[in-house]
């Protein structure tokens, strides 16, 4: 009946969801300020990107551009991604608590939408992509040291899993794409010349994808 009610208001929805996101990112806000080595981010930021990336997540679903099933794991990684991306451009790094503290609550997401509708080959799919953009990200690392962080390298095994459920083409975009994005940040901030953080464009490649890539 709830759900009814939400579909036949697309409004409604977003609104919850606003609500929502906008809670969720404090309690994201709070979590990253009680890591250690000094990963705080000011008030703002986190709660209005998530609140806009779960509104238009639901708005998607309400729109009939996402199935029920994904809601949950797109906005688990959203709610994730937001405060990586903050602390990485802020503090030029992706702490572990983040990166692989949020893996069992995205395979429980992954679960969910195996059950909910999704089918086995979720997990599979999951599965292969993590491991897979684990493994491309490692070797490159390997390969070019200084290239990428080891944070880097952890996030993809997140990345991966979910953007694997999309597709195998949504793996390949998300590493041009995240390529590019790093590419632009070093063009147009002096002090990355040295280095960018690629966080934001793993991450926001993913997010993209996660939202209108199903």
């Amino acid at each position: 009946m709830a759900v009814a009610l939400l579909v036949a208001e697309p409004a409604v929805a977003v609104v919850l969801a606003v609500l929502g996101g906008g809670a969720a990112g404090v309690a994201a806000r709070l979590l990253v300020s009680a890591l250690p080595r000094g990963t705080p981010v000011p008030p703002g930021p986190c709660e209005v990107a998530t609140a806009a990336l779960w509104a238009v997540i639901t708005a998607q679903w309400a729109a009939g551009g996402l199935p029920g099933w994904w809601v949950p794991t797109a906005c688990v990684l959203t709610w994730v991604a937001v405060p990586l991306v903050l602390v990485d451009i802020r503090h030029r790094r992706l702490p572990d608590a983040l990166t692989l503290g949020a893996l069992p609550l995205l395979a429980a997401a992954l679960a969910v939408a195996a059950v909910a509708g999704g089918g086995g080959e979720v997990a599979v799919r999951a599965v292969l992509g993590a491991v897979g953009f684990f493994a491309v990200h490692a070797v490159i690392a390997w390969v070019r040291p200084g290239s990428l962080g080891g944070g880097d390298v952890k996030l993809a095994l997140m990345v991966g899993a979910v953007l694997g459920v999309v597709g195998v083409e949504a793996l390949l975009v998300a590493l041009v794409g995240a390529s590019l994005v790093t590419l632009a940040l070093i063009a147009a901030v002096p002090r990355w010349r040295s280095g960018a953080p690629h966080g934001p464009g793993m991450l926001g490649a993913a997010c993209a994808l996660v939202i209108v890539g199903m």
